[in-house]
């Protein structure tokens, strides 16, 4: 069994992930943007603001990344690195084609760490967090690592933010994800980083469903098949029935198209039984570290048993399927065993995390 062994996370809502998930239960509502001052680089090549929102986690669980290391060797810790925006808004300013690299983030924590195994950058929009998970999980159970570090990152870059707004997608207000008064997504940014190991104790990565509409390049299929399918392929190889799932960490980012295709789909397998919540309306939508945030905070769940609540004007759309949102602030679920995390990106890109203690 792979497991998660470490986490590290930061965003808006602090700079550790015991400050993210209580702000997150108590519903705190607060700027997108991190307020507060990152490490410095000195090497050219590497000050990139996503990298030094690594090393801010890396400065977080040094020990632990360190020890992982010393364990395994240089030559079988790998690191695999989610993210969208890496360098985009620094290129503009320096011309650097180092920062243009999508590449630039691994490469910069296997330099930082002196490792000399396998590093690789995922960019696949807003599921490039659990297809990390999932390239991760490949080279453990083929034994080309024994450990991989994990991470996701993206800070807030102009060009994303302009294409967005583009497609007519963006809200100046607090998103309101599954309302039928929802106007919008708001951008976000962070990072969170992981440590996976093979039969070490930790959060179990129990399945990961991945499949593709091949819809459309901005839309999701509104009948929500390929994403019901990427939820029945996690299932299968979680081992795990629909009841068994305690709770369910929605993509949530209050657009029209996704909120009907999302609640489509988990009223589809789950009914109205199991808890969901979007955390964006807390956190932003942080695109290629979303999913990563989102698993930290699935982490704490499973080991508070605490929910974090939807937070939005309570008229739920009656025109989309029902689903059982958490509207409380700080609900302890009665059993909390088994937490799934929805991703879903452009291109059609449905991504499934399961999680289990």
């Amino acid at each position: 069994m792979i497991n998660i062994t470490k986490v590290a996370a930061v965003c808006n809502l602090g700079r550790n992930i015991d400050e993210i998930f209580n702000s997150a239960c108590s519903g705190k509502n607060l700027p997108h943007k991190i307020d507060f001052e990152l490490p410095k680089i000195e090497d050219k090549k590497y000050n990139l603001r996503c990298n030094q929102l690594l090393l801010e986690l890396y400065n977080q669980i040094k020990i632990d990344v360190d020890n992982a290391i010393k364990k395994y060797g240089k030559d079988r810790v790998g690191v695999v690195v989610a993210t969208t925006n890496s360098g985009i808004d620094e290129y503009e300013d320096t011309l650097n084609l180092d920062h243009l690299k999508i590449s630039n983030p691994s490469e910069y924590l296997k330099d930082l760490l002196c490792l000399n195994s396998f590093y690789c950058c995922v960019s696949t929009a807003c599921t490039s967090g659990v297809k990390a998970f999932s390239t991760a999980k490949k080279l453990l159970e083929n034994n080309i690592c024994d450990c991989v570090i994990v991470a996701g990152v993206d800070p807030i870059a102009k060009l994303p933010v302009a294409g967005f707004s583009a497609l007519e997608v963006l809200t100046n207000t607090r998103t309101n994800p599954f309302s039928k008064n929802r106007c919008g997504m708001n951008i976000g940014e962070g990072a969170a980083l992981f440590i996976l190991e093979k039969d070490v104790d930790g959060i179990k990565l129990m399945g990961i469903g991945e499949t593709s509409d091949a819809y459309n390049a901005a839309t999701p299929d509104p009948e929500a098949k390929e994403a019901i399918r990427a939820i029945k392929i996690a299932l299968k190889e979680a081992n795990l029935k629909p009841e068994q799932i305690d709770y369910i960490n929605l993509h949530g980012t209050g657009t029209i198209a996704n909120d009907l295709m999302e609640a489509r789909a988990v009223n589809e397998v789950f009914g109205t039984e199991v808890y969901c919540s979007s955390t964006k309306p807390l956190t932003g939508h942080c695109l290629g570290a979303a999913a990563s945030i989102e698993t930290a905070l699935c982490i704490k769940i499973l080991e508070t048993g605490i929910m974090p609540p939807h937070i939005f004007d309570c008229e739920y759309d009656d025109e989309l399927p029902k689903i059982k949102l958490v509207t409380d602030k700080n609900l302890k679920a009665e059993k909390m065993d088994v937490c799934m995390s929805n991703s879903f990106g452009f291109g059609g890109t449905n991504a499934i995390l399961i999680l289990g203690k």
